[in-house]
This record gives C-alpha cells, structure tokens and sequence, in this order.
C-alpha cells in the first residue's frame, strides 16, 4: 500500500528548504531549483504546491510570522504567570534581534523580501503590511495598559511611542545582521530605553 502525503508537511519542507537557501545566498539568488535541490526533490513537485516563486515567499513569510508569535509567547511564558506590561513589550522587542541561528534566517529573510517587495507589486501590499500593523497596535494596547496600572508615564502619546519601539528595535535588529553590534548589546540598548518609558518606582530614576 502506498504512504500517504502529508501535504502540509511537504508545503513545510519545501519552505525550510527555501529559508536554507536564502540564509546561505540571499533570497534575492533563491529559484525553484535551488530550493528543489535543498529539498531533495524535483522542481515539478515544488511547483506543484507552489505555482510560482511569489507564492511560495508569500508563503514563507506567513510561516515566519507564525513561528515568530510563538517565538514571543515563549518569550513571555519565561517571564512568569503574570507578565507586566514592560516584561511583554520587551519580550516582543527582542524578537527583533537576531539572537540565534533561527531568529538570523527570519530577519534576514524578512528584511531582503521587505527590499523586494518595494519594486515587486506581487510581494506586497496590504497582506505584508498586517503583521506591522498588528504588532504596533499589540504594543499601543501593553502602553496604554501600563499608563492605566501606574507603571508608564500618563502623559506619554502610546501610540507615538509604540512607532518609535518598533523603529528602535528593527534598527538594533539590522546593526546585529550588519554586525555592527552583538545581540547583547542591542539588548542592553532595548531594555536602557524601556527604563525611560516604564521607570522603577523605587529607584527614582527608571531603568
């Protein structure tokens, strides 16, 4: 009797295959065939699952964005059973930098694919735009919550200052990539800023 596909274990391996490709010559060198010979495959089976490249970077970056929630859920789960604000919105913050072999691949992938899709009508649009927006409103909602328990500055613009996190943290994700500076110290820089925005009540001081 025959084995069974799992077609969403293969649509998996076809995407791993691509993400390999991509941290090892860039997404820009990626083809069918390059990530056929990744998988082990035939570049027919590929293209079964995936009529085109674009479908399958679209494809890869819906899966990105899955496996980086999780990311941040595992994040916050070390945080304890009740995470304050501050501990959440760091947690999330410092999925932006690169801090391993999994978290390299995804923001290098991210940001090559954000390049193309500027003169690429088909990678991107309102779909690749969602994530960004869910994540600043995600951030706008932890500050506004913090404001409201005493914990942040009433007077502070959340919104404002959700856009300048995001800034802040995708930009010490990209020195990390460039090498410019280490994981831990986009890290320090992070958590030097959220002092500012969620002092310590019992320093004076924040931070």
């Amino acid at each position: 009797m025959p084995k069974l596909v799992d077609h969403d274990e293969r649509r998996a391996q076809i995407i791993d295959a691509l993400l390999r490709a991509a941290a090892a010559t860039g997404l820009h060198a990626v083809t069918m065939r390059s990530v056929a010979v990744e998988a082990g495959i035939s570049v027919r089976l590929v293209q079964y699952y995936f009529d085109t490249k674009e479908q399958l970077l679209l494809a890869t970056m819906e899966r990105l964005a899955v496996r980086m929630g999780e990311r941040v859920r595992e994040r916050v789960r070390t945080a304890g059973a009740s995470p304050a604000p501050r501990e959440i919105v760091e947690a999330v913050l410092l999925e932006a930098v690169p801090t391993d072999e999994e978290s390299r691949t995804f923001h290098l992938v991210y940001t090559e694919y954000a390049v193309l899709s500027v003169t690429d009508p088909a990678l991107g649009g309102k779909a690749f735009l969602a994530a960004p927006d869910e994540m600043e409103a995600f951030l706008v909602a932890q500050l506004a919550a913090a404001q409201q328990a005493g914990g942040a500055d009433p007077l502070l613009d959340a919104r404002q200052e959700a856009v300048v996190l995001l800034a802040v943290s995708a930009g010490l994700g990209l020195s990390v990539l460039l090498g410019q500076r280490t994981a831990a110290d986009a890290g320090a820089v992070l958590h030097y800023h959220l002092g500012r925005l969620f002092p310590d009540p019992g320093s004076g001081t924040g931070g």
